[in-house]
């Protein structure tokens, strides 16, 4: 009995123990795990067709071919997010599955794991009916080098290649079809003959007229190491120029003033067997996918084969911002809507920002609710996030809005009075639908007009662009102004003598300062500030800070 007593004992300790560690085990992880608050959508195209993704202003374009029906296309698309919706009510979005209507931009919520989210707005431009361009071209990774001008394409493919009957091209255009010969091109099927070259591709315009492309594909010679062709996504016209006689070889590329250059992923042609960065650790570098800091120069190491490396010092500079000096707003800054007679609102309007009226009341804001501040400075909106003001609230009220009123008109006078850089006079008699305007002054003895066709502005994210309106501006319903590159809507100035009236859906962007009305219609929405010398009237808009 006294030695069933000690084994009783001795499993009894044993036990404790066990419970005791387990208990220890499941609480060393005390702490949660952090959830990601990545949230990104990092490649997207449509019908095979990549979109230019500008990170900094969340937008994403895509340039179909003629005739592509936009109602129901279906996006490929890579997200570091959790989950991406479109729409109220939320569709879930499935890449290469989920269908939509793209005939006005569609705005992609990617959400994070830790709830955040990020909005994308991607805008779908059909291209012209006499558009018959290849705008990109590959062969097994390799990036072709495209002369737009002469119409060529040239790839060199690594040493080894062979044979070179059944290459199969990845390739995009503008154009309605493709043909080598009679045989019509599938970008990422096809298969050609490139053992002499060139080939010629045809690519027929939705009118009918065509243009012929030579491609013409080389090997690279044994033990060779070189980069062929570097550039930076998404960024237009960041094009590396590669240049030394031996190594190390230098690449020159200069990206629009405001880049951020901390994570730019290069594009990049080798004839090397592997390319590097860094050597503690090396980090090899996969052509459209690795990030690097270009803060300072990079240097790229191609081996071959045989292990013997060359270097490519790449260098990144930003180009100088262009157009004129940015217009100074003083204090009209601080709010999104500014007028001296009154805001209105019907239906259900959304601002983002501060409202501010003088030298009229509160009185002459109406259709907000209004719930004036315990301090009486300010009142508050269930349609605005941020703060209404009034000439008569208390104060330091009225006299900052007396100054703001007064840098708004300085502002406009300022705006007016540009002449440097010579400004564009009368561009498209007063009609600049469906043009592209890099950054500059632009002058009109008239009024302007955007019909549906829209107009875009491409340039750098410190570019400026100043648009003198002698007259009315007229946007017609459902036009769009489109940001290219990284233009910012904060640099973009309106200067208005007449009326400005954003027609219903419009989608709109930078700062309007008008000496009259300033009329948004049903739906219309404004990325940028209404600076009005009379009122600003709303009806169910979405009125955003840039």
């Amino acid at each position: 009995m006294n030695r069933f007593d000690s084994i009783t004992t001795t499993l009894r300790w044993f036990l404790a123990l066990l419970l005791v560690a387990f208990v220890a085990g499941c609480g060393g992880g005390g702490g949660s795990t952090a959830l990601s608050s990545t949230k990104a959508i990092t490649a997207y195209s449509l019908a095979g067709v990549p979109g230019t993704i500008n990170e900094t202003a969340k937008t994403i374009a895509v340039t179909l071919p003629s005739g592509t029906n936009k109602t129901a296309l279906v996006a490929t698309f890579t997200t570091t997010g959790a989950s991406v919706n479109v729409g109220t009510p939320v569709v879930t979005q499935v890449s290469a599955k989920t269908a939509n209507n793209f005939t006005n931009p569609v705005v992609y919520t990617v959400t994070a794991g830790d709830s955040s989210t990020a909005t994308y707005t991607v805008t779908v431009i059909i291209a012209s009916s006499s558009a018959k361009a290849i705008t990109a071209y590959s062969i097994a990774g390799a990036t072709g080098t495209i002369n737009k001008t002469a119409k060529t394409i040239a790839v060199t493919l690594p040493n080894g290649t062979t044979p070179l009957t059944g290459l199969v091209a990845t390739f995009t255009s503008t154009g309605a079809s493709v043909k080598v010969g009679t045989v019509t091109q599938v970008s990422g099927t096809t298969q050609n003959n490139f053992t002499t070259s060139p080939v010629a591709y045809t690519v027929t315009a939705a009118d009918g007229t065509t243009a012929i492309y030579n491609v013409t594909v080389t090997v690279a010679a044994p033990a060779d190491k070189a980069i062929t062709a570097y550039s930076f996504a998404g960024i237009p016209g960041a094009t590396g120029t590669i240049s030394g006689a031996t190594s190390p070889f230098a690449i020159a590329v200069t990206v629009p003033n405001g880049t951020s250059v901390t994570a730019l992923v290069a594009t990049f042609s080798t004839t090397g067997a592997s390319v590097n960065v860094g050597t503690t650790p090396a980090v090899t570098q996969v052509s459209g996918t690795t990030p690097n800091d270009f803060t300072n120069p990079v240097a790229y190491i191609v081996a071959d084969s045989t292990g013997a490396p060359v270097i490519y010092n790449v260098t990144v500079t930003a180009s100088a911002a262009a157009g004129p000096a940015p217009v100074d707003l003083g204090t009209a800054g601080n709010f999104v809507i500014l007028a001296k007679t009154g805001v209105s609102t019907t239906g259900t309007t959304k601002v983002t920002g501060d409202i501010g009226v003088s030298p009229a009341a509160a009185t002459y804001i109406t259709g907000f609710s209004l719930i004036a501040d315990s301090t009486n400075t300010f009142s508050t909106s269930s349609l605005v996030t941020g703060k209404v003001y009034a000439s008569n609230y208390a104060v330091p009220t009225p006299a900052n809005l007396t100054t703001a009123v007064s840098d708004m008109e300085t502002a406009f006078t300022d705006a007016a009075g540009r002449t440097v850089p010579a400004p564009i006079n009368d561009l498209g008699a007063g009609d600049i639908s469906g043009k592209t305007l890099a950054p500059g002054l632009y002058k009109w003895s008239t009024g302007v007009l955007i019909t549906n066709a829209g107009v875009t502005l491409s340039g750098g994210a410190n570019d400026v662009w100043i648009f003198q309106i002698a007259q009315d501006l007229t946007v017609n319903n459902g036009a769009i102004i489109t940001l290219g590159g990284n233009a910012q809507a904060k640099n973009i100035f309106w200067q208005v003598s007449g009326q400005a009236t954003l027609g219903t859906t419009a989608d709109f962007k930078g700062i309007i300062l008008s000496q009259t009305l300033i009329s948004l219609n049903t739906g219309a929405v404004l990325h940028g500030r209404a600076l009005a010398q009379t009122a600003v009237t709303l009806n169910a808009n979405a009125v955003t800070a840039p």
